[in-house]
């Protein structure tokens, strides 16, 4: 059984402990790291599941960013990630719970989309599609750029950059 807690501050070397063995140290020349840099993720959700000893077994951050189409019109998004499970509960069903639990909290705190660059057989299962018009900083496939919609209609005529949020 794994406690979800939101992240402290205490648990940030941990975490990214956890993300550089998951994902190895390169992971920060993604360009969605682009987007991270100088902001804080959102602290509500980004969660982190400890194991029975204490250990954090899995975690799962979301930052805020903009989807810019033109000068007067910006849109609101969460770009969810990283999300990664320690290798030793892997195959455990943790980063699914991690997944729909941290995007119930979001749509009940009033997020009405969130995106995600990432693998469409895999994020399919939780809702997530291709987004198609909205771009990622390079050199980002645009395939693996996938969206949900929070609520209703939330992703319908969106299109344009995905910057950081100011």
């Amino acid at each position: 059984m794994f406690e979800l807690a939101p992240e402290a501050a205490d648990d940030w070397w941990e975490v990214e402990a956890l993300y550089d063995l998951c994902f190895g140290p390169g992971r920060t020349a993604l360009s969605s790291y682009r987007l991270r840099e100088a902001v804080e993720p959102v602290a509500d959700l980004s969660l982190v599941a400890r194991d029975p000893e204490g250990l954090i077994a899995g975690a799962i951050r979301y930052w805020p960013v903009r989807i810019v189409a033109g000068a007067d019109r910006a849109h609101r998004a969460l770009l969810l990630g990283p999300v990664a499970v320690h290798p030793t509960h892997q195959g455990e069903g943790l980063g699914g719970v991690l997944i729909r639990d941290s995007l119930d909290i979001a749509a009940r705190h009033g997020w009405p989309r969130v995106m995600l660059v990432g693998d469409a057989p895999y994020y399919a299962r939780f809702g997530f599609d291709r987004l198609d018009g909205v771009t990622m900083p390079p050199p980002t496939n645009p395939d693996r750029v996938l969206g949900r919609a929070l609520t209703p209609g939330a992703w319908d005529a969106i299109t344009g950059q995905v910057t950081r949020e100011a």
